[in-house]
């Protein structure tokens, strides 16, 4: 009796995709107008391959975007030094992911426009690639095309799997087709413990929390002229960081630095805003609460005068993180706000705080302070009082900087830990035809 409404679903969903060609046809149609698909490969939509299939096995690897895919890329790239008689399919959905993977792919994998749900289009698809292993990666979960491969009895493994908690909450309501679908993975590879507690709660087999595979990418790059430059005029000045700041962060980092300033001589604090076009603007509004502020849109430096420095650049948050040893993210002190990536200030062995609004690194911001690799704070003043404490004590600096720099380093073996269950359920797979 339980199974019935998945029985239903998969039939209702199946008939609905299928009566629903128009429509497809329609939105592809506009898409391609508006740029947002390739005309030239437009059957691969349909299923259809633009290119031959290579001899032996293959993977199919599933990215919806850009963000999957670079994550995904350097299993790709490990899975096929181990394995050399393997070749990978990615697939995805947006045409900018596809430039990049273009230009990313590592030999012995290529990319096809993933086919659109609808079932008769999904055989033609799998019939062709005859995949020996499915990977699909993190939410967006396909019910045709699942249930399809789970069907022909290929393996499929969900990897660096999320789920939220709106998603988890409509899920609920339909107990036993989430079941279902998610039952089409023998093995869940989640985020986060809490993204592993959703899939359970909704049925799902083999479910491990694993750790993100994008903190797993190689620290931020830097110019080392650029650094070095930096480093030789700020000198032995005590230094901080707020990065990626949201309007109204620069006015608490004011606040901050002119009461820390009478305790610290030469104190400079950087600002990196989110958005580098409000630059001028930010340095204009400091100087009226008569502060000496320089940016550096405008090639200026923080010389021996300064007391804060806007680099509104882009691409330079590398240079300021092997600056500063005290970095504050930004968009975590104002609300509705979320959090900016404090993985990538750890990683550079930061002592890292933020503010109460980091939802959008839920799961990644309270493992952190959990093991001591961040502190989170509640307010301006305890922001002030966090940094006067790390500039004057260099030994709890010091421990902050060690703990952020072993937690990065535990999650970076993340893609190690990945590629191994791939390769045991592949390997598993041909045992069990051979045998």
């Amino acid at each position: 009796m339980g199974s019935l409404p998945y029985t239903l679903f998969r039939h209702l969903y199946a008939l609905t995709t299928n009566a629903g060609l128009p429509l497809v046809r329609f939105i592809q149609r506009r898409r391609i107008r508006a740029g947002k698909e390739d005309s030239s490969r437009a059957k691969e939509r349909e299923g259809v391959a633009s290119i031959g299939r290579p001899q032996g096995r293959l993977i199919w690897v599933h990215a919806a975007s850009i963000g999957e895919s670079l994550a995904v890329l350097p299993v790709i790239e490990r899975i096929l030094e181990r394995e050399q008689g393997l070749s990978v399919l990615v697939t995805t959905g947006t045409l900018t992911s596809a430039r990049i993977l273009k230009e990313r792919l590592p030999e012995r994998a290529f990319h096809q426009f993933v086919p659109f749900d609808r079932l008769a289009w999904v055989r033609t698809f799998l019939n062709f690639w005859m995949p020996s292993m499915v990977i699909w990666v993190e939410s967006e979960l396909w019910p045709n095309t699942l249930m399809s491969v789970k069907d022909r009895g290929i393996p499929a493994i969900l990897v660096n799997g999320r789920m939220s908690r709106e998603s988890y909450r409509r899920w609920k309501l339909i107990p036993s087709v989430a079941a279902g679908i998610l039952g089409c993975f023998e093995q869940c590879l989640m985020q986060s413990a809490e993204d592993a507690k959703y899939l359970e709660h909704l049925g799902a087999g083999g479910v491990i929390d694993h750790g993100n595979l994008k903190y797993s990418a190689p620290p931020l790059p830097y110019d080392v002229e650029v650094l070095s430059s930096l480093r030789e005029v700020t000198g032995e000045r005590p230094v901080w960081l707020f990065a990626s700041t949201h309007e109204g962060e620069e006015q608490i980092a004011a606040e901050v630095h002119q009461a820390l300033k009478k305790q610290f001589s030469g104190l400079i604090t950087i600002i990196v805003p989110r958005h580098p076009n409000r630059g001028p603007d930010i340095a204009a509004e400091l100087r009226t609460k008569g502060l000496a502020v320089t940016v550096r849109s405008a090639h200026e430096t923080p010389g021996p005068d300064i007391e804060i420095y806007v680099a509104d650049s882009i691409g330079e948050l590398g240079v300021f993180y092997r600056l500063c040893p005290i970095v504050c993210m930004g968009k975590s002190f104002i609300s509705p706000g979320g959090g900016q990536n404090p993985f990538e200030a750890a990683q550079l062995g930061c002592a890292v705080l933020f503010g109460p609004f980091m939802g959008n690194f839920e799961g990644l911001s309270r493992q952190m302070v959990r093991e001591n690799a961040a502190l989170q704070i509640s307010s301006a003043r305890e922001l002030e009082t966090s940094i006067g404490v790390l500039l004057t004590d260099s030994t709890q600096l010091a421990q902050r900087s060690e703990a952020a720099s072993a937690f990065t380093q535990e999650m970076e073996d993340v893609v190690d830990k990945t590629v191994s269950r791939i390769t045991d359920v592949l390997a598993s797979r041909e045992w069990r035809k051979t045998s």
